[in-house]
């Protein structure tokens, strides 16, 4: 037999071992439902009409459990508490601005239909704002079904060519290192990075599919091996669409408005007490055996205050966020690095040092240089640039995902969502947003570190690459503002550890403790979605309080099914 059918053989193995045998195993997981690892401890519902919860954070993992409380566990809305350091709720599902000052998307949460199932369960009880008589997941649904994603410019090179991107580009080598991954326990692959996985076969990097699926998601070369295994699993539903980002599922306007203010207002409508501006400094635990947290310090009003636990209350703590230490721009002033402090770095920092099980933050925040990137929103008066960019690409708003600019320096991308993406957009206004992953790196055309630069010179390199320069002076006159977002924390939940570094959502002796956020430890999910969140706050409000009545939608297991595996190992061989 040849070398190069030995390794076709070898990898269909590979392949198989990495669960194509497990097609009974997978209808027997969809039949019951359910998923062992996610399920529930068994145990008597701890609810009371006395308990207080308090949740540390004001994200979407909170909001979520203060969801699951009042739906799932007959929670007073005026016992649920959220406290957030920063003036708004959302963490880091943001979206803001005026139509005089321009937008800000710090960046775009992406969504997907196949693999976020807890997320569309929980928000198939929250009301839409906009379509009366609809939850947000049927309003998130009609829009996407609307407006289907099929990018046609997905890469595109330093000529400003549209590359054909039907094929991966692997050769033998990237295919059989990329089997061997999926098939390899990950318990082997403590603190390795994906660079070191590769490094018999750097041509990886340089294919198709790397450049395609680092901004679709956001690694780095240096990134955790366990995470882009994760991804590999989680989505190899996507693998064999990757070049159109046809599972992209978008939200009508940017995820503050479309996903944020609808279980916000939901929650208020029941009660809920929201703290903004009230930020946790340390938590209390009880001396000894086990987990109970006591009390929560924290600051408000430039006043310190204490909140004491008393038997039955529960405290729920956000144990990291990756827009920490966020920083804004404008069109004539660069976004600051600034990653000294980071809040809920610090807190996890305090409070991991006082039990054990509470997880390690020093791999994700303490390495600000590896973990940035930086992104810029665009708000023009008129669609000039749009239509520019709607010609060169072939994709009209809202249909091309990502454009990324393979060959920049910055590994440069863009995203033109359907207009409006924010409900305060003007008739005559659009906007976009794009981000760079290499921030130190000096640009191609504007000679200077993408995060020493202004927005004027962020849309500048972009109009190079476009290679729109003839009408540069016309389209920069109808620009409102352009504003940069420096983010030192963004892909901290990707960086390089050991399996025990981050936390249980529900620490082994935890008696009313829990942690949930993109670096608690949860079997088979992928972080850096809102999937996470919501599956995170509801393994901890149904495990401490022990709702058993209920069950956590199970990871769906596409990684078993024979048919989505033969199909992403066809797209290999394109």
């Amino acid at each position: 037999m040849s070398a190069k059918k030995n390794n076709h053989t070898l990898l269909k193995v590979t392949m198989a071992a990495a669960g194509i045998g497990a097609a009974a195993a997978y209808g027997a997981a969809r039949a019951a439902g359910r998923n062992e690892k996610n399920s529930v401890p068994a145990g008597e519902n701890k609810t009371t009409k006395d308990n207080e919860v308090y949740f540390v954070g004001g994200g979407l993992g909170s909001l979520a459990g203060a969801a699951y409380l009042v739906r799932d566990a007959g929670f007073d809305g005026k016992r649920i508490h959220i406290l957030e350091g920063m003036p708004v709720l959302g963490g880091s599902n943001d979206g803001s601005g005026t139509p005089a000052e321009g937008f800000v998307c710090r960046g775009g949460r992406m969504l997907n239909e196949e693999t976020y199932e807890n997320f569309w369960e929980l928000f198939s009880s929250i009301p839409s704002l906009d379509w009366e008589g609809h939850s947000v997941t049927e309003e998130i649904l009609n829009f996407d079904h609307l407006h289907p994603t099929h990018a046609q410019a997905r890469l595109v090179d330093g000529d400003a060519n549209i590359l054909d991107v039907h094929s991966m580009g692997f050769n033998h080598a990237d295919r059989m290192a990329l089997g061997k991954l999926l098939a390899t326990p990950e318990e082997k692959l403590d603190d390795m990075t994906i660079e070191e996985w590769f490094k018999d076969t750097p041509h990886f990097f340089e294919t198709n599919f790397w450049y395609m699926w680092q901004t679709t998601f956001a690694f780095q070369t240096w990134s955790s091996l366990f995470e882009f295994r994760r991804y590999m699993n989680r989505m190899i539903f996507e693998f064999s669409r990757i070049e159109t980002l046809e599972g992209v599922t978008r939200t009508p306007y940017n995820q503050y408005e479309s996903v944020i203010l609808p279980i916000q207002k939901w929650l208020e409508a029941r009660g809920v007490d929201f703290s903004i501006r009230a930020a946790v400094t340390d938590i209390d635990f009880k001396e000894g055996e086990g987990i109970t947290a006591t009390a929560i310090h924290l600051e408000r009003n430039e006043e310190e205050e204490v909140i004491r636990l008393k038997e039955g209350d529960l405290c729920i703590m956000t144990n990291g966020c990756m827009t920490d230490n966020a920083a804004l721009g404008d069109m004539d002033t660069p976004a600051v690095f600034r990653p000294e402090k980071p809040m809920s770095g610090e807190l996890w920092k305090k409070v991991s040092a006082k039990k054990p099980g509470l997880g390690n933050p020093a791999p994700f925040f303490e390495k600000p240089e590896e973990t940035n990137w930086e992104s810029f929103t665009v708000t023009m008066k008129g669609s000039r640039l749009l239509k520019k960019i709607e010609k060169f690409s072939g994709n009209i708003p809202g249909s091309g995902a990502l454009m990324t600019f393979k060959d920049s320096s910055w590994r440069m991308s863009i995203v033109v969502a359907a207009q409006p993406h924010f409900k305060a957009q003007e008739e005559d206004e659009t906007i976009f947003w794009g981000y760079g992953l290499y921030t130190r790196n000096v640009g191609d055309y504007i000679k200077k570190p993408m995060r020493e630069c202004t927005g004027r010179e962020m849309l500048t390199e972009l109009l190079h690459h476009l290679h729109f320069e003839d009408e540069m002076e016309e389209i920069m006159e109808s620009v409102v503002n352009v504003i940069p977002c420096m983010m030192p924390y963004i892909d901290s939940q990707f960086q390089p550890r050991k399996m025990s570094d981050r936390p249980a959502v529900v620490p082994e002796g935890s008696t009313n403790f829990a942690m949930i956020s993109q670096f608690v430890e949860i079997p088979e999910d992928m972080v850096f979605t809102e999937e996470y969140s919501v599956r995170a706050a509801r393994i901890a409000v149904y495990s401490l309080l022990g709702i058993t009545n209920k069950r956590i939608c199970p990871v769906t297991p596409y990684n078993k099914d024979p048919r989505i595996l033969g199909q992403a190992l066809k797209t290999s061989y394109r």
